[in-house]
This record gives C-alpha cells, structure tokens and sequence, in this order.
C-alpha cells in the first residue's frame, strides 16, 4: 500500500496512478478519464457499469457534456441547487469524454462535484477525475484506509495523519438522475431526494 501527503496523491494522480480519497459519501477510487480502464481492473468492475467524473466546478465538467442552450440550462439550474453534493447528473457526453470512461454507454457521463473539501482540493488540482466507490465490484463498500489498504495494495492514498482530519462521508451513495431529454429519471434515490 503506497500512502502519501496530500501534495504526493495530486501528483500520483496526475501521473496516472490510480488513487483513493474521501467524499461526501463514500470513499473514491480514483484516475485520470483517461486511464480508466486501471479503475475496471482494479476493482474486477463489469465494462457495463459506467464510472463517474468527478470535479471541482461545474465549468470543469460542462465541456464533458453536450445539449442545447435551453437543456444546458435546466442541468445549470439543477447543480446550483444541489452541488456541490450527493447528486450525479447523468448527461449527454460530448467527445472529450474518454471511451475508457464508459465502453458500453459512449453517449452517457455521470458528473458530480462532491461536498467534501479534501476531494475539492484534489480535484482543483487534478482536473475532473474518472470516479467510483473503493470496493471489488459486488462487495460491500470500504469505509476505512485499513479495508482500502487490504483489498487495493496498489492504490496510493492519503497517509493516516491526513485521513483522520478529514470528515469522513455519510456512507449513502449519491442519488443519480439522468437526462432523458425533457425531464429526469431517476436512477438511483440515494442522499438526494428527487422526482422524476
């Protein structure tokens, strides 16, 4: 298990390494869009299930996603309301969105921007990041450094020190919402309550 500073997992992850860090709901495995694919190794995932991005702002996610002024305008008014938080918006992906990213569904990313300050700052520094929780695909989710240590020996994440600092998530994973083009359909009610 490689464990760092704050400064040493920002550059990991810029390198391409595949990381960990706290969120507002359950711990990330994390990479860079591009690398990806290192995130569907590592956690043994289906190429079926998509990953998240993950980013600080919505204008660092926006260029990811595609639709009409008025569309963009309705997912504008969503993240106001609830972002950063537990919500991921499920949107058209324009082509700067990695194949790596989602094989199975290339027209769709899930975006979100977590309501955690240590996350933010990471991703700040990073640029939006490929996301998912930090567990084997179909086994419970890891709370703690010493279960991420245990299942990804090969994860950079923040030292000890650093972690218990932070406040850790609530444990609920985000509520996800995807675009159907004249309205929402929720996905998955998670922290977020919302109607279709």
């Amino acid at each position: 298990m490689t464990q760092g500073s704050l400064e040493q997992v920002i550059a990991g992850l810029r390198e391409g390494k595949l990381a960990s860090f706290p969120t507002d709901t359950v711990p990330a495995l994390a990479a860079r869009p591009d690398r990806a694919e290192a995130i569907y190794t590592a956690k043994q995932r289906s190429l079926e299930k998509p990953l998240i991005l993950m980013g600080a702002t919505p204008d660092a996610l926006w260029p990811f996603c595609q639709g009409t002024p008025a569309e963009r305008e309705i997912w504008q008014d969503m993240a106001q309301q609830y972002w950063p938080g537990m919500l991921t918006l499920v949107l058209p992906a324009s082509d700067r969105v990695p194949l790596a990213m989602h094989p199975k569904d290339p027209i769709a990313i899930g975006v979100r921007i977590p309501n955690s300050p240590i996350a933010l700052e990471i991703l700040a520094a990073t640029g939006p990041l490929a996301t998912t929780s930090a567990n084997l695909s179909g086994r419970p989710t890891l709370s703690t450094l010493a279960e991420i240590e245990t299942q990804f020996p090969q994860v950079l994440t923040l030292n000890a020190n650093e972690v218990t600092t932070v406040r850790t998530g609530s444990g609920v994973p985000s509520t996800v919402a995807r675009w159907m083009g004249n309205g929402w359909e929720i996905l998955r009610q998670g922290a977020v309550t919302l109607e279709s």
